[in-house]
């Protein structure tokens, strides 16, 4: 009889164990951090979509930086940027995404960050400076 008990004992504690550690793995699920890098013009609604399955694939549970430069930049400028770019952009913005522009590429294309569509924050050391500070922060870098 006393080894019976003993036994018992042994697999409640196990069990109590094993749930205790599933019930705290859920509790401090961290957020992901996700750090896209977009420099491509015909990338950019590809990269947009990404970003917006990202957010779905996570249930929000996802911070998320897109670092834009070079050529890409061009396509967020607010009076030339297409209305689906421009709504899509707004929704993601609206989602928590943050975009930052690169200083550098602002200046070479002789563009104020009021230019681009609203939302966007300036990587005034540039582009792959934010993109290598924020992966030192602990963000995964993603070139879709």
């Amino acid at each position: 009889m006393l080894r019976r008990d003993i036994f018992r004992a042994g697999l409640a504690g196990a069990a109590g164990l094993f749930g205790l550690r599933q019930a705290s793995a859920a509790s401090n699920e961290e957020r992901l951090k996700v750090a896209y890098h977009l420099s491509d013009a015909d990338k950019v609604n590809f990269v947009l979509g990404n970003i917006k399955n990202h957010y779905e694939g996570t249930g929000g549970n996802v911070d998320i930086v897109l670092v834009v430069h070079g050529p890409a930049l061009a396509a967020f400028k607010a009076k030339s940027a297409s209305g689906a770019t421009s709504s899509r952009f707004a929704g993601l913005v609206q989602q928590g995404l943050v975009p930052q522009a690169c200083g550098n590429t602002l200046r070479g294309m002789d563009i104020a960050v009021t230019d681009l569509i609203d939302g966007f924050q300036v990587a005034e050391k540039g582009g792959v400076v934010k993109l290598a500070e924020l992966q030192r922060q602990g963000y995964v870098y993603l070139r879709p």
